[in-house]
């Protein structure tokens, strides 16, 4: 009896290793970039500091996004002196080979490091309640190198859920583009649920696409409505997968993970982006499942989540709309 208890055990644990050595598998960059190589500003006519061909891995650190201006031991004199100009420090531009306008640019988060502090801040002017919160404000976090928490106070602790508050592709412009708003191109979606292990897909503008990262978040709220996350210095490995012929429905970046498909749209007005929302997951639900128009609108209102990412990246909000995968039938 014993011993048929122990070659259950036994078949038990083959059974599940596949399982867990898939968990365990490190997936290895080909290429790194380091802080160094950086810009803060969106445009075609920023060179690239890496090219590589379409299913590259790569590793990149960014800085927080005041480009190092704080530390874990910055004070409030520290905040008041802060110059916006070198604000969103990004990693890039990557240039992917053979990425022509029209292609979708697929990047899967594979592993995102949090570094082991964090601010966040009060600006004045800025955030969603600027005219209520009218004088600077400062707090440092130092982040549990084990358990991965943001100790906000004595009995609030919040688990760290790192991801790059700024991601996307080159805007097809010679001008210099702020990277404050969210565009078409990605931008400062501040989406926290672009996490480890999701797939993001961005329209390619131009050639090469020039992806760039960084405005790393190690922790925000749906909103951000006072402006920061905790703000740090991240790493990111992700892979970037050129889709050619596929995916042309997609106008603005969608993502998607295990569980749920989804789509982002951003706009002046929460109205105004929550209506680009829904078209735009009625047309993924439309070319991808073969849904008519008025199924795919209903679906939307029987199984869709609108979400709202942020508030606070005048002049642009981002609304985001979640489909179940399982609902879908495709998990």
């Amino acid at each position: 009896m014993k011993r048929l208890s122990i070659l259950l055990s036994f078949a038990v644990l083959m059974a599940c290793e596949p399982i867990n050595q898939k968990q365990k598998t490190e997936v290895i960059p080909e290429f790194t970039l380091p802080t160094t190589h950086k810009h803060n500003k969106w445009s075609r006519t920023i060179a690239p500091v890496l090219s590589v061909p379409s299913g590259a891995i790569v590793e990149a650190f960014t800085e927080e996004a005041t480009d190092a201006q704080l530390t874990i031991d910055s004070n409030l004199e520290d905040l008041v002196n802060v110059s916006f100009e070198p604000i969103h420090p990004l990693t890039g531009p990557i240039y992917v080979e053979e990425a022509q306008p029209g292609d979708v640019l697929a990047v899967t988060m594979h592993k995102i490091d949090v570094g082991n502090w964090g601010w966040s801040a009060i600006f004045p002017g800025f955030g969603f309640l600027a005219d209520t919160f009218t004088e600077p404000y400062l707090r440092t976090f130092k982040i549990d190198s084990v358990d991965k928490t943001i100790h906000f106070s004595d009995k609030i602790k919040i688990p760290a859920r790192p991801f790059a508050g700024v991601m996307g592709v080159a805007p097809d412009t010679d001008s210099l583009l702020s990277t404050i708003p969210p565009r078409a191109n990605g931008g400062n979606m501040d989406d926290p649920n672009i996490i480890e292990g999701t797939t993001v897909y961005f329209p390619v503008f131009v050639e090469g696409a020039l992806f760039s990262i960084g405005d790393a978040h190690s922790v925000q709220g749906l909103g951000e409505v006072c402006g920061t996350a905790v703000e740090s210095p991240m790493r990111f490995v992700f892979e970037l997968k050129l889709l050619k012929g596929q995916k042309s429905f997609i106008k603005e970046p969608q993502y998607e993970t295990d569980d749920y498909y989804a789509v982002t749209a951003f706009g002046t007005s929460i109205d105004q982006a929550t209506r680009k929302a829904i078209e735009f997951m009625i047309e993924y639900l439309v070319s991808e499942h073969g849904l008519t128009r008025e199924d795919a609108y209903m679906l939307c209102s029987l199984a869709g989540d609108i979400k709202i990412a942020e508030v606070v990246d005048v002049p642009h909000m981002l609304v985001t709309m979640h489909m179940s995968k399982e609902v879908l039938g495709v998990r």
